[in-house]
């Protein structure tokens, strides 16, 4: 069973080892242990339903209500663990089709009720959570329109339900003998129309590219009518009101059937690593790769405190030292950073792939490890996530965030954002863990993957407190120095104040005219990606 306050499958624990905690410890200090709610605790405070009118297919059921309350961010967490949720939704909607879809709108807008979207409940920037508010607020969970609908052999489109997680949407195409390659870290959990309202990128984006790419059409469902946006391959006809949908987070309307663009199956994939001996040199392999155009399906390169953690954390102490000695006698010592390329296709591509990234590797020093790491990571790379209550439970809180820019400013942006989140919480004197791999890159330019770990403090106030510095100062120091507020992650909330600085007055009032134009009374979402208007 899914977890009520924090991330996944009860089943899957995801431990700190020993000598991990003993690593955190030496860096920030000893953990700081709350105490966490109990689900009875928090059902005790659900109020009662605010819905006058109530409809067949929404359910007032309070454990339901509960588990569609919040997200998945740092606040969300620690409003889940002191058992605090704030706002609760007035009921969860649950429809199957999307004739239903319209049909909700259309009772919302007679009951003057608000409606939030709803895929997987993955959102880590605030998009799903209700607000405080005079009228009866409903999720919209999309969770049961789940199945694969058509499958255009020739044209290679598929045609989904929104609400299909990763394994629902993989596991209905390979067993077709397709694949649609999108896998963002959330992927066990997120969905289909998740994707596209919020522009994600799986990790294999190199290769398959991201959901943009992959968004082939649809059909969104507005209080002003249905918008359906046909399958062409390429169209000059005006702009594409394609990406109207996509990023749009829920403010124009709810995602009803989603088409996407899909590839038969590979014959082979591998994943190796590789180690480079210091930041510099690592930094330019990498973009040396990405403008050779080299048929990579996957770069990850982690810099030098990330590779050190992922080591110290990896368990098997004995091995690591293993590892180390071997590096060290190669040249990649202290300062060294890890690179992990994928290559997915047939055999004999492959082998070409490999062989080219190899030459380019070799310039920059890079010692080879083979595919045993590759391998680690990509049977384990949708569990960090369950690493935070592996961590929560030695006392140390954990939190990511990410933006995007150019290669010409890509180690200038990593250091100032890393310098913003260690010296945040200086006025304190506590020690931030902050470390950051590039994870999609492009012929321009590249993500910024940053995770830091800090001390929540002695009350659940103090950790949100602590968050809302580091928050506050990385997002300054991404926005006010050519980064994007949000590469994969959208902007709900959380991100919506620094939006203006990106898109300029301009552009927030035209993407205002697009919400005021699909929902005129403002009754979706509101808040999300636009701040509220006053």
């Amino acid at each position: 069973m899914r977890r009520w306050n924090g991330w996944g499958e009860e089943s899957t624990v995801v431990e700190l080892p020993a000598h991990g905690a003993a690593f955190l410890g030496e860096l920030v200090g000893a953990g700081q242990v709350l105490a966490d709610a109990t689900l009875e605790q928090v059902l005790a405070q659900v109020p009662a339903s605010r819905i006058s009118a109530p409809h067949t297919l929404i359910s007032l059921d309070a454990v339901v209500r509960v588990r569609h309350a919040r997200g998945q961010s740092l606040p969300d967490w620690l409003a889940m663990r002191e058992g605090r949720f704030g706002v609760f939704p007035d009921g969860v909607a649950l429809p199957e089709t999307a004739a239903q879809i319209r049909e909700l709108l259309a009772w919302a807008q007679q009951q003057e009720v608000i409606l939030i979207p709803y895929g997987g409940g993955t959102s880590v920037a605030g998009h799903i959570n209700p607000q405080a508010s005079a009228k009866p607020v409903v999720t919209l969970s999309l969770e049961r329109m789940n199945r694969l609908l058509e499958l255009d052999e020739e044209s290679l489109i598929a045609t989904f339900g929104p609400g299909a997680n990763g394994p629902q949407v993989e596991s209905q195409l390979r067993a077709r003998g397709y694949t649609l390659g999108h896998f963002p870290q959330s992927w066990e959990l997120s969905t289909l129309g998740g994707w596209v309202a919020s522009r994600s990128s799986g990790q294999q984006s190199l290769r398959y590219g991201r959901i943009e790419q992959l968004f082939a059409g649809g059909t969104l469902e507005t209080f002003a009518g249905s918008l359906n946006l046909p399958t062409f391959p390429a169209s000059a006809a005006g702009p594409d009101l394609r990406e109207m949908l996509l990023g749009s987070e829920g403010r124009f309307g709810v995602i009803s059937e989603v088409r996407v663009r899909v590839s038969k199956l590979a014959e082979e994939e591998k994943f190796y690593a590789v180690f480079l001996p210091d930041w510099p040199r690592a930094l330019q392999a990498i973009r040396t790769l990405v403008q050779a155009r080299v048929p990579l399906s996957m770069l990850r390169l982690s810099n030098a405190i990330e590779t050190e953690t992922q080591l110290a954390l990896a368990g098997h102490p004995g091995q690591i030292a293993w590892l180390e000695r071997y590096l060290a006698l190669r040249g990649a010592r202290e300062g060294k950073c890890m690179l992990t390329f994928g290559v997915t296709g047939n055999r004999r591509q492959n082998a070409l792939s490999v062989r080219q990234a190899k030459q380019h590797l070799k310039v920059f020093g890079g010692v080879f490890t083979g595919t045993l790491l590759g391998k680690k990571w990509s049977e384990g790379r949708f569990r960090f996530p369950y690493l935070r209550h592996g961590l929560w439970e030695a006392g140390y809180a954990v939190d990511t965030l990410e933006t995007a820019t150019d290669w010409a400013n890509v180690d200038s942006l990593l250091n100032k954002l890393e310098n913003s989140l260690r010296s945040a919480l200086a006025d304190e004197g506590e020690q931030v863990h902050v470390f950051t791999h590039l994870s999609h890159v492009y012929g321009e330019g590249s993500s910024i993957y940053t995770s830091y770990v800090f001390r929540p403090g002695n009350s659940y106030a103090a950790a949100m407190a602590r968050w809302q510095k580091l928050k506050h100062s990385a997002c300054q120091a991404i926005v006010n120095n050519g980064g994007t507020i949000s590469h994969q992650h959208g902007v709900g909330r959380d991100h919506a104040p620094y939006l203006p600085v990106e898109k300029g007055a301009l552009g927030i009032a035209a993407l205002q005219a697009l919400s005021t134009h699909f929902d005129p009374d403002q009754r979706l979402a509101p808040g999300v990606l636009l701040q509220s208007q006053a």
